[in-house]
């Protein structure tokens, strides 16, 4: 087993047929799904990326050995792995909100 995370808008998760396999837009407009390993680079990643997005948001852990699309760190030494295709909802280990302080910024997700 190879865990991730991935960050996802709460409405746009639960717009998803949940039977069909995990699609991003990122899949379409750049090739590949993003994924953060580890939670404090999630965290991170979340803030950097979204911090002014008020939306809830979940964050995903992925299985990547079941995501059922190749997948690779494109610049070593970072934690970011991209999955290049749609991930099988097998892999989808857990579901979770992504915490939020009361200022709005993105916290550590817990059981990471």
């Amino acid at each position: 087993m190879r865990p991730t995370f991935h960050l996802v808008p709460e409405p746009v998760w639960t717009a998803l047929d949940p039977s069909a396999p995990y699609r991003h837009a990122s899949l379409e407009a750049e090739g590949f799904i993003h994924c953060t390993d580890g939670a404090a680079a999630m965290r991170d990643t979340a803030n950097r990326h979204y911090g002014a997005d008020r939306r809830p948001f979940l964050v995903l852990t992925i299985d990547l050995d079941g995501a059922g699309s190749p997948w690779r760190i494109d610049e070593p030494g970072s934690p970011y792995p991209h999955v290049y295709g749609t991930i099988d909802r097998r892999a989808i280990l857990a579901v979770r909100p992504m915490p939020r302080d009361d200022d709005g910024a993105f916290e550590t997700p817990t059981d990471a």
